[in-house]
């Protein structure tokens, strides 16, 4: 098995290898063109999904690519109109307000758009909010997935950690900090239900009103037709929630039946071809996942980090390219080191003496560190339904005292100094030792409240009313002065042109930071990341995953600055 693994591999090289020296060629758009783009999946707020994961089937595109492809779509004439092909979508309620934006600016500027709904499952929140920006919706007639409401869903371990025998000390400041509690509680405390009604109710309020909106329908209405939970394209089609019942040879029909293209092969199409001339260059740095000290991009199962030097590099690299005229600092990540955190906001401070625009740029979240990285820009947009803020701080340590004893297995400990058993897993920390932690993570809380005091021009009193952990989304944080501006990344490229007095209408570039690797470092990644790929993977229902993937960068014993990691509401 081992040996066929290592031929596989070599062969994907290979072909890689020859489709990265083979340039494409671009399609044939002749008039009347029914172009027709696949939305579905994962979109990753990077350069690229790594070498690594594409061998692994990861299907997760770059968001960027997408938006730009819409973007390029409203230049161009020759298309009878555009087909969006909607399937199920993991993506937050950030990037969906984003592609519904785009999709919004395709009709603004006169090209005929259709979404076309293939989903199945228990629902289709998402998708169908999405899809009701264009201007005609219509429905595959399998389809099935109600359109129930929406729903968070939140996990309390305490309970197993007690049968485990294992104890876990938690110090934090914030009382929404509520992520330890789902390690150390049971339930869900008033706090944490107080945070997480307001998240819901303002996500369900940006749900119905941009349905309302988008379909000519009451809000009302729309809450009657959802707490009717319609699960047939039938019953969609009787309440006026879609425009038809149709198989996808029938929309291409109603477009035109024009020569089809579709986005994979439109990405070849010259952007120069269609008018695109840009006056100049924007940096476009990510920050992208768990915010860690170090150098990296990825994970080795492929996952993206949001690593301290390699985002700090990078920001001194765009300030420092003289073709670079502005900063957008994109934003997708949930926090994690405090440390990291501030190296990468001293980056930016020191990215602002170029006197270059930085404008940071949310995606679908950008909160505990997260927010940090980006409290000194010099303005910060994010949509509407994006999770942001979380300023707070919390430490977890876990005494696993009682655990050993059950597996029979013998401890013993010696220390030197006063506080030495703060590294000593077997024992619950002594009274002084536990005081010395907690002065340690409310220095940490300064010290963001500080960072964030000095950013947003607020005074750290009124920051710390804001920050107790408490998470906001977008539409709340601009009410309290969190962030400047309702948007997504165009807003944001708005924004900096504004501040370089350049024509709202005028076309600039956006270069990726960091730079993308070179074919020889992803092959490396490639050949060190077999061995941790090779072990089968479950197929987790996502609650589970994202408790996986946030177990995995949880810092043991040290302050962190991470949100609730099930903020996620569908």
């Amino acid at each position: 098995m081992r040996r066929f693994r290592t031929v596989f591999v070599v062969l994907a090289l290979a072909v890689l290898v020859v489709w990265f020296l083979i340039p494409p060629s671009g399609p044939s758009v002749l008039p009347g063109t029914v172009l027709v783009f696949d939305i579905g999946g994962r979109y990753v707020e990077a350069v690229e999904p790594s070498l690594l994961s594409r061998l692994l089937g990861d299907s997760r595109r770059p968001f960027v690519g997408l938006l730009s492809e819409l973007r390029k779509a409203e230049r161009d004439d020759r298309l009878a109109g555009v087909v969006l092909r909607i399937r199920q979508l993991d993506v937050g309620w950030g990037k969906a307000q984003e592609i519904r934006s785009a999709i919004q600016d395709l009709r603004a500027a006169g090209r005929r758009t259709l979404a076309y709904l293939e989903v199945e499952g228990l629902e289709a929140n998402i998708e169908y909010y999405v899809a009701t920006s264009a201007e005609v919706v219509h429905w595959a007639p399998a389809s099935r997935a109600a359109l129930a409401g929406l729903s968070a869903e939140y996990l309390f371990l305490g309970g197993l950690f007690e049968k485990l025998g294992v104890e876990l000390e938690v110090e934090r400041i914030g009382r929404y900090k509520t992520a330890a509690d789902m390690f150390s509680g049971r339930e869900m405390s008033p706090a944490h239900r107080e945070m997480a009604n307001s998240l819901l109710d303002s996500i369900n309020r940006q749900f119905v009103d941009g349905i309302a909106g988008s379909r000519g329908l009451s809000p009302d209405f729309v809450r009657r037709a959802i707490d009717r939970a319609p699960a047939t394209p039938e019953e969609m089609l009787s309440l006026g929630l879609i425009d038809g019942i149709s198989h996808y040879d029938e929309v291409i029909e109603e477009l035109g039946g024009g020569p089809v293209v579709f986005g994979d092969e439109y990405a070849d199409v010259d952007p120069a071809s269609l008018g695109f001339d840009p006056v100049a260059q924007f940096a476009l740095v990510y920050g992208t996942g768990m915010v860690l000290t170090g150098k990296g991009s990825t994970t080795r199962s492929g996952q993206p980090v949001l690593a301290s030097d390699t985002v700090s590099q990078a920001l001194k690299d765009a300030a420092q390219d003289d073709r670079v005229s502005a900063i957008i600092f994109r934003i997708d990540s949930p926090g994690g080191s405090p440390l990291a955190s501030d190296i990468v906001w001293r980056a930016t401070q020191l990215a602002r003496e170029s006197r270059k625009p930085l404008i940071a740029s949310v995606s679908d979240v950008a909160a505990s560190g997260g927010y940090y990285v980006m409290a000194g820009a010099d303005a910060i947009v994010a949509p509407a339904g994006s999770f942001t803020g979380s300023i707070g701080v919390f430490a977890l340590r876990p005494a696993v005292g009682g655990l050993l004893e059950k597996l029979g297995i013998g401890t013993a400990s010696l220390t030197r100094g006063a506080h030495a058993d703060l590294m000593i897993v077997s024992e619950p920390l002594s009274p002084g030792t536990r005081a010395r932690l907690r002065a340690e993570i409310e220095s940490v809380y300064e010290l963001f409240l500080q960072r964030v005091a000095a950013g947003r021009k607020l005074e750290p009193s009124r920051v710390d009313q804001l920050g107790q952990g408490r998470v906001w989304t977008g539409e709340q944080a601009l009410e309290s002065g969190l962030i400047d501006e309702i948007g997504g990344l165009r807003t944001a490229v708005l924004r900096a042109k504004a501040a370089l007095n350049l024509p709202a209408d005028s076309d600039v570039s956006l270069i990726p930071y960091p730079k993308a690797r070179s074919l020889a470092e992803q092959i490396d990644e490639v050949l060190r990341g077999i061995a941790a790929s090779a072990a089968p993977q479950l197929p987790l229902p996502r609650v589970i995953r994202n408790l996986q993937a946030w177990l995995a960068t949880v810092p043991e014993g040290a302050p962190a600055l991470i949100p609730p990691f099930f903020t996620e509401i569908r």
